[in-house]
């Protein structure tokens, strides 16, 4: 392909990008539109509460559930009994909520296993539309995460997860998933959080960032000098950045696309649009990328923590810091 070959080529491709995106864009109006006329359901404010301590944590896990428990009584009374039993499930006895805000689609922060005393820490951050009334599935993916670590961890390392549902997720039909406005905003947030954990589990616990889908551009966002040890990136859509060594990180970064992923065919390019950039950039999994390209399997984009799996299993591995053992692909 001679010069001018190349250059119409890539006029091509960005033509192309742009009339993607713009599609994207026409095609989402309705959806934005439709949930601002859903009446708003009535909620408490989030429990005022102090940093996490290790001698603290069973109290906020206590105030955030007594919170829950609340938000269920309001969503009975409105009559939305979908979300009045998401929140009594959150509610629930033994679940470890290390933060809870039912109002609009809802945040929170459940932790699974001993976090005063791991070892080897795992942050779930997820991708769109994750909400309290869609927790159930990120909260399966969080508990899968767990049971694999117990399973792999060596004798006498202590383990947990923290599925971090700490921001809003943009729709997957919506304007908003195809920009790093959310991930922006969501960027400070998770930054917080893993200074909250260590102000619970101190220097000693590694951490691990485990990012999904749109939460791999939250977790890109948040990168810069992160006190994380190891950064995966499965079914990314991009980062917004063009490499790894742009995100400014000593962490480890990694990446995997199941080979039935439909992010494979998102445009990995950014361009222009109505006042705003609009798509991720570089592909994560590319060698131009310069992450580590670990194997996961033959799943589409929902199958990365499912029990059995090869993704699972090396997501547990990077978690570990077994990183010798991660089969690349």
């Amino acid at each position: 392909m001679g010069p001018g070959s190349a250059g119409r080529w890539r006029q091509r491709v960005r033509r192309g990008l742009r009339a993607a995106l713009a599609a994207l864009v026409a095609g989402a109006v309705a959806f934005p539109l439709s949930a601002a006329a859903r009446p708003e359901i009535p909620a408490p404010p989030p429990a005022a509460l102090a940093a996490p301590t290790a001698d603290t944590l069973a109290s906020v896990y206590a105030a955030n559930r007594a919170n829950a428990a609340e938000a269920a009584r309001l969503a009975d009374a409105h009559g939305d009994r979908h979300r009045a039993a998401a929140d009594r499930a959150l509610a629930g006895p033994s679940r470890q909520l290390l933060a809870f805000d039912g109002r609009g689609a809802g945040l929170a922060t459940e932790v699974f296993g001993d976090l005063a005393h791991a070892d080897r820490v795992a942050v779930l951050v997820p991708g769109s539309d994750t909400g309290l009334d869609t927790y159930g599935r990120f909260r399966a993916a969080a508990l899968a995460l767990h049971r694999q670590l117990l399973a792999q961890a060596p004798d006498g390392t202590r383990t947990a997860v923290v599925a971090w549902l700490g921001y809003r997720t943009p729709g997957t039909v919506s304007t908003t998933v195809a920009t790093t406005g959310r991930a922006d905003e969501a960027a400070p947030k998770l930054r917080g959080l893993l200074d909250d954990l260590r102000g619970v589990t101190g220097p000693r616990a590694r951490v691990a960032l485990l990012c999904h889908s749109y939460g791999s551009v939250v977790c890109a966002r948040a990168a810069a000098d992160l006190d994380v040890a190891d950064i995966a990136l499965v079914g990314s859509p991009g980062t917004g950045a063009d490499s790894a060594a742009d995100l400014r990180t000593s962490a480890r970064i990694w990446a995997a696309r199941g080979a039935d992923d439909w992010v494979e065919h998102i445009p990995h390019a950014s361009a222009g649009l109505f006042g705003t950039t609009v798509g991720f950039g570089t592909d994560p999994v590319s060698p131009d990328f310069g992450a580590r390209v670990f194997d996961a399997g033959d799943g589409g984009h929902s199958d990365y923590f499912d029990a059995g799996s090869l993704s699972l299993t090396n997501l547990a591995r990077i978690a570990l810091g077994e990183t010798t053992e991660v089969t690349r692909d």
